[in-house]
């Protein structure tokens, strides 16, 4: 697979340190890093161990994925429901104009239910990392948010 990186026995990676100090990335590329589930910070991934659930920290730049807090992942519920309402409307709308003047009423109906119990699902992932790329533009990292990397 392409997204994997060989094992290399060599020196030791250099500190960490380098990964926060550098500049601020631009807020596209931290959004289509997230988009294709890879770590906002410094593009390593994938960030999915299953659909549902997230690694801890980046196996690339150690950046913890909830940045300590317990509560952290509240926004990206909302960034969730935002992208399904989105593209449900974006959907609705489409359908409307494709189908004027007479739009099929009763599959809008049953096909928005489906819809917005399906979208929320397949859109987990992503909302969480979007999340992230959007919480790492206001509060670039710190030392702090970084794992702990074992000592061996």
């Amino acid at each position: 697979m392409p997204d994997r990186m060989p094992l290399i026995v060599g020196p030791p990676r250099p500190a960490r340190t380098t990964v926060y100090t550098r500049g601020m990335l631009s807020t596209p590329l931290r959004f289509l890093r997230a988009c294709r589930r890879r770590c906002p910070n410094c593009g390593a991934g994938p960030m999915t161990v299953r659909w549902f659930r997230l690694m801890p920290a980046c196996p690339g730049c150690g950046l913890r994925l909830d940045r300590g807090e317990s509560d952290y992942f509240l926004g990206a519920i909302v960034f969730n429901m935002a992208f399904a309402e989105g593209l449900f409307a974006l959907g609705v709308f489409g359908l409307l104009l494709w189908t004027y003047p007479s739009p099929p009423w009763d599959a809008l109906y049953y096909g928005g239910i489906a819809g917005m119990i399906v979208a929320p699902i397949v859109l987990y992932p992503y909302s969480k990392l979007c999340w992230l790329a959007f919480d790492l533009g206001f509060r670039p990292p710190r030392p702090e948010d970084f794992a702990a990397r074992p000592t061996g």
